[in-house]
């Protein structure tokens, strides 16, 4: 008994397999796009907005506040000095006549020979900066007469006040040392005291009986 395919003269049977197929690639197509409808895809723009955008800036560190220490003293003639100088001007030397610049230190620290070396260039410095500024004439005969310079001891801090307290009351440039402190003595010693530059018949009479360092 012939099918019901071959029972079908040649153009109905072309028809009915077109008109299937037809209905297969409609279904098909009709259902992809009811699924593609219910579930979106996210969009590429979304995608690359999201890429795009900014990060956060990280915070700014604010860097700790840097302690700043405290000026360490200094080697220094008297503060008090200038003001009690006597008049530093009325002091000559005739012509020729010699003149020097005494440096008495303190041998009951018992500095070191360099500590002393030290502290008669600050002695030596601070005299010479006050008597060029007061009284230049006498500075420049005491450069011309061979810069002499003298050091000598003595065996205590009264006896060096003293000393200082002599050498102002003639009108001679005196400077005391006091140190810093940083090495061999206490801070604020008194080390080393400078007079002169002046003649030496007039600085004699105030170190005349000291000796020799």
């Amino acid at each position: 008994m012939p099918t019901f395919a071959e029972s079908l003269p040649p153009s109905s049977l072309t028809l009915a397999v077109t008109v299937g197929l037809a209905s297969a690639s409609a279904g098909y197509f009709f259902g992809s796009r009811a699924t593609a409808l219910r579930l979106p895809e996210p969009s590429q723009s979304s995608q690359n907005d999201s890429d795009l955008s900014p990060a956060a800036p990280p915070l700014a560190s604010v860097p700790a506040p840097v302690p700043v220490p405290a000026p360490a003293p200094v080697e220094s003639d008297d503060s008090d000095d200038e003001a009690a100088d006597g008049d530093l001007s009325a002091v000559s030397a005739g012509f020729m006549a010699p003149c020097k610049l005494v440096l008495v230190v303190r041998t009951d620290l018992g500095m070191s020979s360099g500590k002393i070396a030290a502290q008669c260039s600050h002695a030596t410095l601070a005299c010479y900066k006050a008597l060029v500024n007061k009284n230049p004439k006498l500075v420049k005969h005491w450069e011309r007469t061979g810069q002499a310079k003298i050091a000598l001891k003595c065996n205590s801090e009264d006896q060096l006040l003293e000393l200082e307290a002599i050498a102002k009351s003639l009108n001679l440039c005196a400077r005391s040392i006091q140190d810093a402190g940083r090495t061999e003595v206490a801070a604020g010693s008194t080390t080393v005291l400078g007079i002169g530059p002046a003649p030496v018949e007039l600085i004699n009479q105030v170190t005349g009986k000291l000796r020799l360092l």
